[in-house]
């Protein structure tokens, strides 16, 4: 049974100062999170100042959430949709030659169920090269998507070994 009063998250690390985090919320709700379409070269150079390595040739597109840019890996010539999510409470990589589509939810934690505690749990998420992510498709905690696939549009992506 959870129960939430026991939840502890006091170890894990943000990888950034405070102040560092609330100047990304800031930039985030300025670039990124609104409907008006900004160029993308604005939103790459204001990732590359966060920490995130950008390649070239990047598309993202409007609404896009990204929680921490500083641990976000991003190839050449990848086009990211309207309103994806990348919450990388741990790395995340994304190849080159890749499509992100719309609503998907690249999610990098979550949290042990059968612990009292309901203890945060992260891992890194990988993306090969030349990969699409349909639209509104989930990748979870420690996924490893091979080069050229294809998570089919609102595909919940398995990672192996899970239930």
């Amino acid at each position: 049974m959870i129960n939430l009063a026991k939840f502890n998250n006091a170890s894990y690390k943000r990888g950034m100062p405070r102040w560092k985090e609330a100047l990304w919320w800031v930039v985030r709700s300025l670039l990124f999170a609104h409907s008006f379409p900004l160029p993308s070269s604005l939103k790459v150079v204001a990732l590359r100042m966060f920490g995130a390595t950008v390649g070239e040739g990047v598309v993202i597109r409007s609404r896009v959430n990204i929680t921490f840019p500083w641990r976000l890996k991003i190839g050449d010539h990848v086009w990211i949709g309207d309103e994806v999510m990348i919450l990388s409470l741990a790395e995340v990589s994304i190849g080159s030659h890749v499509c992100i589509s719309q609503r998907a939810f690249l999610c990098a934690g979550s949290h042990d169920f059968r612990k009292e505690s309901f203890d945060l749990i992260t891992e890194p998420i990988r993306i090969g090269d030349s990969s699409w992510v349909g639209a509104m498709a989930f990748i979870p905690p420690g996924a490893v998507v091979p080069e050229g696939t294809m998570v089919k549009a609102m595909e919940v992506f398995r990672v192996a070994g899970s239930r």
